[in-house]
């Protein structure tokens, strides 16, 4: 007899391997209007920012920035009273390439030593569809601070069933132009516009 299986039960064996229980799912769909207010923490192990550009016009290549800090003054009913504050360390930029890396965190370039953290500090936070904002803000690199603008899309809320903290995602997407803060080794053969993707998890502190 062929045997059958529904997504409810492959997605319940799978949770039960993992020790991960199954209503985590259901959980993290509740609508955006729903989750809770409140001020959040940078969840940093499931943070990351990724920046890319192009490389002498042969390809686009890309690096991330682990461990963000930060917080999140969360209001989901009026989002125009949100607020966010969020660094992220130079040092711990990464390509996958440890020369390259190594590059990037020098005087040439970064130079994590002077310079350790980039900043992003929102100023206005506009709602623009049921799941999507976007967040204008001052980031600051390189000791330089200039305007930046995210436009950010709401993942999902719940209680982590890891450390049972209750948890919100967002993702979101902007570019910069690296010369304008002082960054410019290679341009124009290494592009100056930078595009940026940020995938943001915020455990709730009150």
């Amino acid at each position: 007899m062929k045997k059958t299986f529904s997504i409810a039960a492959i997605a319940l064996a799978a949770s039960t391997l993992v020790g991960v229980p199954s209503l985590v799912v259901a959980q993290a769909s509740v609508a955006p209007e729903a989750v809770q207010a409140g001020t959040y923490k940078v969840e940093s192990n499931h943070t990351l920012a990724q920046f890319g550009v192009n490389h002498f016009g042969f390809n686009d290549f890309f690096g991330t920035i682990p461990g963000a800090t930060g917080s999140l003054v969360l209001n989901p009913k009026a989002l125009n009273k949100s607020s966010l504050d969020v660094s992220l360390p130079v040092a711990r930029i990464f390509t996958t390439n440890a020369t390259l890396d190594s590059e990037l965190v020098s005087a040439d370039w970064f130079d994590a030593a002077t310079y350790p953290t980039i900043r992003f500090v929102s100023q206005k936070v506009e709602q623009t569809g049921p799941r999507t904002a976007r967040i204008s803000g001052t980031v600051t690199m390189h000791g330089v601070s200039k305007p930046l603008v995210l436009d950010a899309t709401f993942g999902g809320a719940g209680v982590n069933p890891m450390d049972k903290a209750y948890t919100v995602g967002f993702s979101a997407t902007g570019s910069l132009k690296r010369s304008e803060f002082g960054v410019s080794k290679y341009v124009p053969a290494v592009s100056d516009e930078v595009q940026i993707r940020i995938t943001a998890a915020f455990e709730k502190v009150n």
